[in-house]
């Protein structure tokens, strides 16, 4: 089939709901991703991109998403957190002509990194992509974030290189661009493999790892991933404990990445 834009549509999984991203939520994205630890490893420009302040973090959003593409936000369904932004993620660079979009601008409150809220985000944007006609999703990220770099590749992305002085970080240095994508034949694979990853989830919902109060004046406290998601929270079978890495269920056969790959900060 040949492909067609896909609608600004509502999106929803059974862990997350995907709804057209705008202005009105940017304050609520603020508080889910404007943390150093998201910024670290090149996600908006890297580290010297961040505003903590929620008037800064706007401005930078307005700037930064490709607000002419299809960018969604993404709120958690079910549980004590039902409706709370935890992220974003974007259709952008849609070339119908070519049969080739881009999936990228994405990140994730660290509170909710190596749950099944990454899976699923990117189920549901992959199978918008791929049911309307497109044959290549390209997803890339900033060739230092190994974390990035190791959920891109354990959705099933294969890689295909490095752009090299790709484009500009916020701090005037010039980044490197790791680049894979997922063809449509692929899609089949990358589907179940995903699928089987979250059925290791089913008839749960996602809870934070920890709470990181708003201080004062909107600035934002930041605070790392910290328990929240796993025994204690009876919400994934028991499985012995790693030194700062979080808990997720195993699915035979599929790449062991959730425990590694911290925020999909890609772009």
């Amino acid at each position: 089939m040949s492909a067609v834009r896909p609608h600004s549509l509502t999106l929803t999984g059974r862990f997350v709901q995907l709804q057209p991203l705008g202005s009105a939520v940017l304050p609520d994205l603020a508080r889910a991703i404007a943390h150093p630890e998201v910024f670290a490893a090149g996600f908006g420009g890297g580290p010297a991109a961040l505003h903590r302040d929620v008037d800064g973090f706007i401005k930078w959003a307005h700037e930064y998403f490709q607000w002419e593409g299809l960018p969604y936000v993404v709120r958690l369904l079910g549980g004590p957190n039902d409706g709370d932004v935890v992220g974003t993620t974007t259709l952008g660079d849609i070339d119908v002509v070519n049969e080739a979009i881009h999936l990228g601008w994405t990140a994730y409150d660290p509170r909710v990194w190596g749950t099944a809220v990454n899976a699923e985000t990117k189920l549901l944007v992959l199978g918008t992509a791929f049911d309307n006609g497109f044959g290549r999703a390209k997803i890339q990220a900033d060739a230092i974030n190994e974390r990035s770099r190791a959920a891109i590749l354990g959705i099933g992305a294969t890689f295909e290189g490095i752009l090299r002085r790709d484009r500009p970080r916020a701090d005037g240095t010039w980044r490197d661009s790791a680049v894979y994508s997922i063809l449509a034949d692929e899609w089949p694979a990358v589907r179940a493999g995903l699928e089987a990853r979250l059925d290791a989830f089913e008839g749960r919902f996602v809870t934070y790892r920890d709470l990181r109060p708003a201080g004062p004046s909107g600035t934002i406290v930041g605070g790392g991933p910290r328990g929240g998601f796993g025994r204690a929270a009876g919400n994934v079978p028991d499985v012995p404990d790693t030194p700062d890495v979080p808990d997720t269920p195993d699915v035979p056969g599929a790449p062991d990445v959730e425990r590694s790959a911290g925020a999909d900060a890609s772009q």
